[in-house]
């Protein structure tokens, strides 16, 4: 049992490869093995357990399901971009397909509050003016039918991500990861 909830499990695991393993000193590493030799309270490398989960996940959820936790909680640049370019033709939308992709990209890159430059330069932080409608849509419909489609196009998201960690649910709990549930 490793964590206590999916969305823990999911988050971990999607950072697992991003995580700098370099940054902990040659003797904390050597107590942490001595620990679990002598069979003490310590658990497993965390970092192993996120790529093992990492790689379930990834075999085991069916492709738009791993794109929708990818773009939602993966903090990979290129598999990020990856997943958006996935999800986009799958959203069924009146809109131009230009809007759509730029409503999934908004979506899976909502824009972050902070000073410009006191950001971590290791996420996709894209312009305020990414998230001007207008931008999207060259027809210039309405600002209501812009609203509408992107109104469509996150709820599809925010369902496809919801079954997505139903199913990564399903999956944790069968390999016995999730604190207080068992296969």
């Amino acid at each position: 049992m490793v964590y206590q909830n999916v969305l823990s499990a999911v988050v971990s695991a999607l950072a697992a490869e991003c995580k700098d393993s370099t940054s902990r000193q040659a003797w904390q590493k050597l107590i942490d093995l001595d620990v679990s030799k002598a069979g003490g309270a310590g658990t497993p490398d965390r970092d192993l357990i996120d790529c093992w989960v990492f790689a379930r996940l990834h075999s085991e959820l069916i492709p738009r399901h791993w794109h929708a936790l990818a773009a939602r909680y993966g903090t990979h640049k290129g598999r990020k971009v990856k997943a958006i370019s996935s999800l986009a033709p799958l959203i069924a939308s009146p809109a131009p397909q230009l809007f759509v992709y730029k409503a999934v990209t908004a979506w899976a890159i909502p824009p972050i509050k902070g000073v410009a430059g006191k950001r971590s330069s290791d996420m996709i932080v894209l312009p305020a003016s990414f998230y001007d409608m207008n931008t999207w849509d060259l027809a210039a419909n309405p600002e209501s039918t812009r609203r509408r489609w992107r109104r469509g196009v996150y709820s599809v998201l925010d369902e496809m991500s919801i079954e997505a960690i139903n199913a990564a649910e399903q999956i944790l709990i069968a390999e016995g990861v999730l604190i207080g549930r068992a296969a």
